[in-house]
């Protein structure tokens, strides 16, 4: 192990080397499970069992609302004393 340059203490591995790999498999797969992380084969599996989008011109938004900028007065004042003519 090399010691770490800012404090010189040694660098603990985030994992065990000499673990087996189905260890190391029950370990994550126990993080997984602990931080409420879905799988790859979960996620597709929802995504499959969700309807698809309606391609429906009836269903499709209309109007859509652009957004408002609203400009301070502070602002406003540096771009009138930026840009003066």
């Amino acid at each position: 192990m090399s010691p770490n340059t800012a404090t010189g203490t040694p660098l603990r591995p985030a994992y065990d080397d000499q673990a087996a790999p189905a260890e190391l498999r029950s370990d994550c797969q126990a993080a997984t499970r602990r931080l409420s992380l879905t799988s790859p084969a979960d996620r597709v599996r929802r995504a499959a069992l969700r309807p698809a989008p309606s391609l429906e011109y009836a269903d499709q938004p209309r109007e859509t609302a652009k957004p408002q900028i609203q400009v301070s007065e502070a602002a406003a004042r540096l771009a009138a004393a930026i840009y003066q003519d």
